[in-house]
């Protein structure tokens, strides 16, 4: 079966091999984060362990899988707003795989979260490699506010890289020696950062990558303030954590700057959609 013929998207190629591999992700991803909660002390022999990655395993079952899965039924339908939005849920799978790998022992959980890692990088990159960025942003372009939106990717690039810089020069300058844990989200954000500054520049000068990666970056960084809202609300629910609520509220009105250009680049894509 060829999907460009059944669902009538601008890809090129079968994308039958990734939608494989993508419910596979699904299933290692639905398999950790229950093993985790399961076995808890097994996967998470420390304390902060538990309080960096216990919540995190409900935040990837209750979002990370349902905006995987819900972007796969939409792109199967042949729907162009789920195949751009299948990109960004594969990211936000690889943004926490890595961290899991980054600061976990060696144990099931490392091996699930590494294999995860390395099939969320292959279908991400084949997926990107067979999307038709020539029609995407024909049928696009103009609606989907390039500019505010390319400038928001750009410029969370860019605030993710300075965190990791101001990080990492902290610790040089005071002596002191980051842990795995605090090292990880730090990690995450240096494998991510190169990615949104080059798509968000690529769709600032209105590239086909840019009309490729835009709204799945969007997405995936809209989830992530989700998921981080979310994780740090569990987290003194489920472990000796302390709620901060100053954390919440900044990171709220963080989120707003991206849900803003990803609710117009999602309309954006509804009206291309409906014009066909």
């Amino acid at each position: 079966m060829n999907t460009n013929q059944t669902h009538n998207l601008p890809i090129k190629g079968n994308l039958i091999p990734l939608f494989a591999s993508s419910l596979v992700i699904a299933v290692l991803t639905a398999a950790a984060s229950v093993l985790g909660l399961v076995y808890r002390d097994l996967f998470y022999p420390t304390e902060a362990l538990v309080q960096a990655f216990f919540p995190n395993d409900i935040v990837n079952l209750f979002i990370g899988l349902p905006i995987l899965l819900g972007s796969l039924w939409i792109a199967w339908r042949g729907k162009l707003l789920g195949l751009l939005f299948w990109p960004g849920a594969l990211f936000f799978g690889f943004y926490n795989n890595i961290a899991y790998t980054f600061a976990l022992p060696f144990n099931w959980g490392f091996l699930l979260q590494l294999a995860l890692a390395v099939l969320n990088t292959y279908t991400l990159v084949a997926l990107v490699a067979r999307i038709d960025g020539e029609v995407v942003k024909e049928r696009l372009e103009g609606l989907v506010h390039e500019r505010l939106s390319g400038g928001i990717i750009i410029g969370f690039g860019l605030a993710f890289l300075l965190r990791v810089l101001v990080v990492v020069v902290s610790a040089l300058l005071s002596g002191g020696a980051l842990t795995e844990i605090e090292m990880a989200p730090n990690v995450s954000d240096t494998f991510i950062s190169p990615a949104l500054v080059i798509a968000g520049i690529a769709l600032w000068k209105r590239q086909p990558l840019g009309y490729i990666g835009g709204l799945g970056l969007l997405f995936q960084a809209s989830m992530l303030f989700v998921g981080l809202i979310a994780f740090m609300v569990l987290q003194p629910l489920l472990t000796s954590a302390p709620f901060a609520l100053i954390d919440v509220v900044v990171v709220a009105v963080m989120g707003l700057v991206c849900f803003v250009p990803f609710g117009l680049f999602t309309r954006g894509v509804l009206k291309a959609s409906v014009s066909e």
